[in-house]
């Protein structure tokens, strides 16, 4: 399988399993008394998550790609939010994901939010393979900077 076509698979399945998330039924009272609590915690997440997308992709600029291939004539970024972790993207996404989840109580989303983790550890993998070919410093910059969710201090 070429890198295209294994890239166009992961960012296909991506967008499905977000969508098998977002789209899922939400469940009265799912966890009892706790249910508005619980529900408030996965609304902040929700908010947190888009957040960081909306930041992340600002940040990218002409960089930004939902493929896990770079961009011709893309750099680097590795200040603000890259400084603190690699793939604030996926952070974005799993935090919001993790957030529907809990709001939503629908238990399937469960399955599908461990299927969503897999697939963009995957996805990562082969992105950081192309990065470190791309770009000479990403290996030092990937030793000390986390992949998924960030260091609060450095």
């Amino acid at each position: 399988m070429s890198d295209k076509s294994r890239a166009i698979y992961y960012v296909a399945i991506q967008f499905l399993l977000i969508a098998l998330i977002l789209l899922s039924p939400r469940m009265e009272r799912p966890y009892g008394d706790l249910s508005g609590p619980i529900s408030v915690v996965g609304l902040g997440l929700i908010a947190i998550g888009s957040g960081t997308l909306l930041v992340s992709f600002l940040k990218l600029g002409r960089s930004l790609t939902a493929s896990p291939i770079p961009r011709e004539g893309g750099e680097l970024v590795t200040t603000g939010m890259y400084s603190r972790v690699r793939h604030p993207i996926y952070f974005g996404l799993l935090t919001m994901s993790f957030g529907v989840m809990l709001d939503a109580g629908f238990w399937p989303q469960i399955i599908v939010f461990a299927l969503l983790y897999v697939l963009l550890s995957i996805k990562t993998d082969f992105e950081e393979g192309l990065l470190m070919k791309k770009y000479p410093g990403y290996k030092q910059y990937a030793a000390k900077t986390p992949r998924f969710f960030p260091r609060l201090t450095r």
